[in-house]
């Protein structure tokens, strides 16, 4: 127990200290690069570096966990810290728990952070360079929806409203009706279309038909369950989704003929993505020598940070792909992350049976 909580405070130190010196790099980076972008106010511009600072935890956080390990370790044989513990009966698998536990437990904090507005930081620090504030409106959306096809002028989905809505409406490929409206807003679970115009059109023009007829109507519901960040990241093809978001989206257009890739894709990415972490660390941590008379620890410090820096540009660039619907998902990221869960055991287990 005490072996477990020294290693866990000396991890979770490093591991502070790089995820910060990381996210600086990012964030001042970016902002150097964007300064002459950004509005004329201190203000704005503190929300935008804070913005692009959650951003870059997003990014860090997976990366930092595993150079922590990396460094914790290097800190243990240097100080003879590990030799001692070894001398004193602790096993690789002793050693090794406390990264596993504490990385697992931060990560499980990090999924549950992508239920909050956190997973948009990006979004909204763009939306906040490129106008001034986080209400940027999407425009010209154009989709189909229960064999109906659906255009917003302008929507906003923190606000939840649109403005210039059309209903088309078509029955055996022509066009049966349209509903026009000025403005919209989604409330009580449906978009509640303001002052609205139904024109319908006959079924057969001619000169028997009664002709088109015009129906006005104060308040009309549709598209049910159609949240606005939904209808604003399916759409636009947008993949920073958070879970709750991803979910309804996902239970939404489960029935309908619409490609739930990118949804799946986000959810992979929110949960399983991150769990590369404890099983590359434990692959890596069975490679560490246990003193640096036995092994160029300079060296292997190097190769170790150049492994967990190309897996994880691996990974990403998969990630990637599976976005652009280039590959499944379940292939871009489930595969790989299995493949590491597979190498972790063998290696967890080989330990295990060796006793050291």
């Amino acid at each position: 127990m005490q072996a477990f909580k020294y290693i866990s405070f000396i991890y979770l130190k490093y591991f502070l200290i790089i995820l910060s010196a990381l996210v600086l790099f990012m964030a001042g980076f970016d902002y150097m690069d964007n300064a002459h972008r950004l509005p004329d106010s201190a203000n704005l511009v503190i929300i935008y570096v804070v913005l692009k600072s959650f951003f870059a935890i997003d990014m860090m956080l997976p990366l930092s966990l595993v150079f922590a390990m990396i460094a914790t370790k290097v800190n243990l044989i240097h100080s003879n810290a590990l030799v001692a513990f070894y001398s004193l009966g602790y096993s690789k698998t002793d050693i090794l728990r406390p990264f596993v536990v504490v990385s697992t437990l931060i990560i499980m904090v990090f999924i549950s952070l992508h239920a909050t507005p956190f997973a948009r930081a990006d979004e909204y620090s763009n939306n906040l360079k490129s106008s001034t504030n986080f209400l940027k409106p999407t425009k010209n959306l154009f989709f189909t929806y229960e064999n109906k096809y659906i255009y917003f002028g302008k929507l906003y989905p923190l606000k939840a409203t649109a403005t210039d809505i059309r209903v088309f409406s078509a029955k055996e490929a022509h066009l049966s009706s349209v509903i026009t409206a000025k403005s919209a807003e989604y409330r009580g679970g449906y978009w509640r279309l303001k002052s609205a115009t139904k024109i319908i059109k006959p079924t057969n023009l001619d000169f028997n038909s009664t002709g088109i007829s015009i129906e006005k109507m104060d308040e009309l519901k549709i598209l049910k369950g159609f949240r606005p960040k939904i209808l604003d990241q399916v759409v636009e093809g947008k993949v920073n989704y958070t879970i709750l978001d991803a979910i309804d989206a996902l239970v939404l257009f489960n029935k309908q003929d619409v490609s739930i890739e990118r949804i799946k894709s986000a959810l992979y990415k929110i949960f399983i993505y991150p769990m590369f972490v404890p099983f590359l660390i434990i692959i890596i941590f069975f490679f560490v020598p246990i003193s640096s008379r036995m092994f160029n620890v300079t060296l292997f410090t190097f190769g170790a940070i150049l492994a967990t820096l190309m897996t994880w540009a691996v990974l990403f660039a998969l990630i990637e792909l599976s976005n652009n619907k280039t590959i499944s998902s379940e292939v871009g990221i489930i595969a790989p992350i299995l493949i590491l869960f597979a190498l972790s055991s063998y290696q967890w287990r080989r330990s295990s049976q060796n006793n050291f």
